[in-house]
C-alpha cells in the first residue's frame, strides 16, 4: 500500500493496493491477534504443510526450513519511514465468545471469579508462604536447613538465585518459572519471580519488555486469578480515542494489519472482477477501512461500478474501542461510496461471530459473496472448549452460503491446544520476535510504543499464559490445521495470483529488511527474520 501517490487505473487490479485508506481512527484490539509460531508440534494440524520441529531451544517453523524457492528478502529500510498521509489503523478488539458448560478439560489452573489484582514481588511472596502453609502445613514454617529436597537441589534457593543472577539468561529463567508452576513447585516459582522482577523492563531491549508482561502472566497463573487479572486489564483500557492512538502506532510500525487487508482486497479483487451485484460478509469489520480501497478501486472499474452491500459483524469490545456501534462504520463506508459514484449498501450485525445465525448476514439471491476472516477465526471457541465446537460451525455455515471466494488471515502459531508449558514456550518465542519487530520502529522509551504494547499487546500474553477452559480466548491454530477445517467443511484452496504477493512486496519496502515473504502449501507467509509470523489464504 503505497500512500505516497494515488493510482485510479480503470482495469487494473493493482489499484486495491496503491490506494491510500481512509484517515480513520483506528483502535486497540490485540494488536497482534496475530502471527506466531509452533511450539508444539500437533501431527493432525501439520497436513502436508513443509515444516520442522525441532527441539524447543530451535524455532518450530521458519521461512528457512522449507523448501523449495527460498524466502525473499527485500531491501526495506532497516527503520520504518512513517508518513502522516499514511492510512492509520484498523485492528480488531478481543472476540468475546459465550461460555460454554462443557468446557476443556486441559483447565489445570482455573480461573475463578474470585482472586488477586496484580501484586508486586514482595507482596506475592507473602500470598504464596500463606498457601504454601495452607497445603503442606505448620510444619512447612520449621526451618529445612538440614532437610535438602530434590526440588531445591535442583532449583537453588532465592538468595543463590539472586547470586547467580548476573550470569542467568533471562529466556531460560522465564521458562524454568513456569517449568516450576507447571509442577506445581510454588516455593520455587516465587524464588523465580523475586529475581525476575529485577531482570525485565518495560523500557528495556525486546526480550525484557516482553519479560514484564510474560511475568505478569505468571504470576496470574499462579494465583490462579488469571481471569480476574485478564478482566481488569480490560477494565483498565484507556478511552477509545486513546486506544486508537496507540494502534495508530503499532499500525504504523509493524505491517501485519497491512498484509492482511492487502492480500485479502487482491485476492477479493480477481475473484469478483467480472460481478455485478457483490455481498461482502466481513467477521471482524472493525473500522471498516479494508474495504475503502475496495470500493474506490471498483468505482473505476470498465463498464461501471457494481453493487456492493457489506455485512460487518462485530461485538460489543469492538464497539468500546472504535467509540460507537456499527452504524459508525456504515455511515462512513458510505460516504466513500457515495463520494466514488458506486451503489452501496450497510447492514450491520452486532455480535461475535460465534452467535451468527444464517438470519443474521441477510443473504441474498442474485449476489457474488465473499466472506472475510482477518485475524478473527482464532477467537471462536472449537472442539477443545465447547462440544457445540463453534469454529468448525461457523465454517460449515459459511461453506453452506455457496461464496465465490473467503479469505483467511492468521497467526501461525499453536496455542489452541498445546498444555500450558509448550504453550508458554511459544508464547515467549514469537512474541520474542513481535516485540524485535516493534523494536526497530520506535526508540525503546518511546511513551506511545510503551502504552501500545501496555494496553494492545499484554492482554493477550496474559490471557493466553494465565487463562484456560471458555475463559482463554487466545487459541491460535497452524496454518496446517486451518486448511484440514476447511477441507473438512468442504472448501477447496484458491491458488494465489502473483498480484498477492507483489503487492506485498512493494509494501514492505516501507519497512526492515527482516520481514520476508513467501507462498507455500497454498498460502502467503509473512515472516520476521526466520519466523513465520501470519498466513494468507484463499478458498471457495
Amino acid at each position: 500500500m503505497q500512500t505516497s501517490q494515488e493510482h485510479h487505473s480503470s482495469g487494473s487490479i493493482h489499484g486495491l493496493y496503491h490506494q491510500p485508506m481512509q484517515q480513520i481512527e483506528p483502535y486497540c484490539f490485540s494488536p497482534f491477534q496475530i502471527l506466531n509460531n509452533n511450539e508444539c508440534p500437533d501431527n493432525s494440524s501439520q497436513g502436508t504443510q513443509v515444516s520442522s520441529f525441532p527441539t524447543y531451544n530451535d524455532q518450530y517453523f521458519t521461512l528457512e526450513s522449507s523448501p523449495a524457492t527460498g524466502y525473499i528478502v527485500y531491501d526495506s529500510p532497516s527503520g520504518v519511514s512513517i508518513s502522516p498521509n499514511r492510512s492509520p489503523f484498523s485492528p480488531q478488539g478481543s472476540q468475546s465468545y459465550m461460555s460454554d458448560p462443557h468446557h476443556s478439560s486441559d483447565n489445570t489452573y482455573g480461573s475463578p471469579a474470585t482472586g488477586s489484582s496484580v501484586v508486586d514481588g514482595s507482596e506475592l511472596s507473602h500470598i504464596l508462604r500463606d498457601l504454601e502453609i495452607k497445603l503442606l502445613g505448620p510444619e512447612s514454617e520449621i526451618d529445612d536447613s538440614c532437610s535438602c529436597s530434590f526440588k531445591s537441589a535442583v532449583h537453588p534457593p532465592s538468595n543463590q538465585l539472586l547470586e547467580m543472577q548476573p550470569s542467568l539468561d533471562l529466556e531460560q529463567m522465564l521458562i524454568a518459572c513456569a517449568e516450576a508452576i507447571s509442577d506445581g513447585d510454588i516455593s520455587t516459582a516465587a524464588s523465580l519471580m523475586d529475581v525476575l522482577e529485577s531482570m525485565v523492563s518495560i523500557t528495556g531491549e525486546p526480550i525484557k519488555r516482553l519479560g514484564a508482561y510474560m511475568l505478569e502472566g505468571l504470576r496470574a497463573r499462579l494465583l490462579s486469578s488469571g481471569s480476574l487479572i485478564y478482566k481488569k486489564l480490560k477494565c483498565k483500557e484507556p478511552p477509545s480515542s486513546e486506544l486508537m492512538s496507540y494502534m495508530h502506532v503499532l499500525y504504523q510500525i509493524c505491517p501485519f494489519w497491512k498484509f492482511a487487508y492487502m492480500s485479502a482486497n487482491v485476492v477479493i479483487g480477481e475473484a469478483i472482477k467480472n460481478e455485478t451485484r457483490i455481498h461482502i460478509i466481513d467477521f471482524q469489520i472493525a473500522q471498516g477501512s479494508q474495504w475503502v480501497s475496495l470500493i474506490r478501486a471498483l468505482a473505476v472499474r470498465p463498464g461501471g461500478p457494481p453493487l456492493i452491500r457489506i455485512t460487518g459483524v462485530d461485538d460489543s469490545q469492538s464497539a468500546h474501542a472504535r467509540g460507537g456501534g456499527l452504524p459508525i462504520v456504515g455511515e462512513m463506508l458510505s460516504k466513500v461510496a457515495e463520494s466514488c459514484g458506486v451503489p452501496f449498501e450497510f447492514h450491520a450485525a452486532a455480535m461475535s461471530g460465534c452467535e451468527v445465525k444464517l438470519e443474521n448476514l441477510g443473504v441474498r439471491h442474485g449476489e457474488a459473496l465473499v466472506v472475510n476472516f482477518p485475524y478473527v477465526l482464532h477467537h471462536i471457541p472449537d472442539e477443545s472448549v465447547s462440544t457445540e465446537n463453534h469454529r468448525d460451525q461457523l465454517l460449515r455455515l459459511v461453506k453452506s452460503l455457496s461464496p465465490k471466494v473467503v479469505t483467511l488471515v492468521e497467526q501461525e502459531s499453536n496455542t489452541n491446544t498445546a498444555p500450558f508449558l509448550l504453550r508458554f514456550r511459544e508464547t515467549l518465542s514469537y512474541y520474542t520476535a513481535m516485540f524485535e519487530s516493534i523494536d526497530v520502529g520506535l526508540p525503546r522509551d518511546d511513551k506511545q510504543r510503551i502504552s501500545a504494547e501496555e494496553h494492545c499487546v499484554a492482554r493477550d500474553i496474559v490471557n493466553m499464559i494465565a487463562c484456560e477452559g471458555p475463559e482463554r480466548v487466545e487459541r491460535h491454530e497452524l496454518f496446517g490445521k486451518w486448511r484440514l477445517r476447511l477441507r473438512m467443511a468442504g472448501f477447496a484452496p484458491i491458488p494465489l495470483c502473483s498480484s498477492v504477493s507483489d503487492a506485498i512486496k512493494d509494501m514492505l519496502k516501507n519497512y526492515s529488511m527482516n520481514y520476508r515473504i513467501e507462498e507455500m502449501n497454498g498460502a502467503l507467509y509473512l515472516g520476521w527474520k526466520n519466523r513465520a509470523m501470519a498466513t494468507s489464504s484463499a478458498w471457495c
